[in-house]
């Protein structure tokens, strides 16, 4: 199995600020990419966390390498400040589906190759073949909608209502058949695509899972610390910036669930570091296709307190 490269390492490692005897975490871990390069970069420590339970074997390898300067946590990321209380000088998150998960079929989480249309980050709770066999049609068409962003979204989930009246979903290529089936095959990308990523999103619930780990990295974070993140498509990049510029101070990106007069918002618990959203070189998008919708964000811990958690939004 190819685990491929890391993605925007040497952005990954400029923005975190590397450096000896300091501690940070990967709370992404997947196939121990970036831990890797920075316990190599520094003498420093790392704590890994991942909730799939195969980045454990590969967690116990990084183990045998670098002794006590790695551990790890099988969890949530979303729960960084329950598993990790003493403060950190870095946090770097690589949101979104690993290649270890894309590249198995038998996770489900591709079209590529034919799989149990599973999707399960952490392989519990509901799968995606859950979903589109007991959604209601208007609330499956909701989700594609609201998470892949699909325009053609009530025509694919009346079709896919269609055919599980007949037999239920179980499969990856089966559920992509009908999807094509019901928009054609028009542009650069499989028109399955979004749907994939839809069910995905809603499967791990990924967008609140980042809206939580970005607050508990908030928490745990030192003052001068660096909370990096390098996202993949539009909906995690603007929730990222949209939190990096509420608590970096800009009003206006204050969420609008919970307003608060000007003169009783927090002070700023972060400066943002890019201003300019960090895309990846030409020279990694020659060798690393996987590379080519990253964006990577960065900010930097004031010595403002943390603000308190918000039920939605950020």
């Amino acid at each position: 199995m190819n685990l491929h490269e890391p993605v925007m390492l040497p952005e990954v490692l400029q923005h975190l600020a590397v450096a000896p005897d300091k501690t940070y975490v990967d709370a992404t871990f997947g196939a121990g990419g970036y831990s890797r390069a920075i316990l190599q970069a520094a003498d420093c420590k790392l704590i890994g966390m991942d909730r799939d339970p195969r980045a454990e074997g590969l967690a116990q390898q990084m183990v045998q390498i670098f002794g006590d300067r790695f551990s790890f946590v099988p969890a949530c990321f979303s729960a960084l400040d329950q598993h990790i209380v003493t403060p950190v000088d870095g946090v770097v998150f690589d949101i979104g589906v690993s290649s270890m998960q894309l590249d198995d079929p038998a996770r489900g989480f591709s079209f590529q190759k034919d799989g149990p249309l599973d999707m399960r980050m952490s392989q519990s709770g509901p799968s995606a073949a859950d979903l589109v066999n007991t959604l209601e049609e208007f609330d499956l068409a909701d989700l594609i909608w609201r998470y892949g962003e699909e325009r053609a979204s009530r025509r694919i989930a009346a079709a896919i209502v269609r055919r599980r009246d007949e037999a239920p979903f179980a499969r990856t290529l089966d559920l992509a058949d009908v999807v094509k089936g019901a928009v054609g095959h028009g542009g650069k990308t499989h028109p399955a695509t979004r749907t994939f990523q839809a069910l995905r999103i809603a499967v791990n619930d990924e967008l609140g899972e980042l809206r939580q780990g970005l607050e508990a990295a908030e928490a745990i974070l030192k003052p001068g610390g660096r909370l990096v993140v390098v996202t993949f498509h539009s909906l995690e990049d603007r929730l990222v910036k949209r939190f990096m510029a509420a608590r970096g101070g800009k009003r206006r990106g204050v969420s609008r669930h919970q307003p608060l007069p000007e003169d009783r918002l927090p002070d700023p618990s972060f400066e943002v570091i890019t201003r300019r959203t960090v895309l990846p070189t030409d020279a990694e998008l020659a060798v690393n296709p996987r590379a080519r919708s990253a964006k990577l964000r960065a900010a930097a811990r004031t010595e403002a307190p943390a603000w308190a958690r918000m039920t939605e939004g950020v």
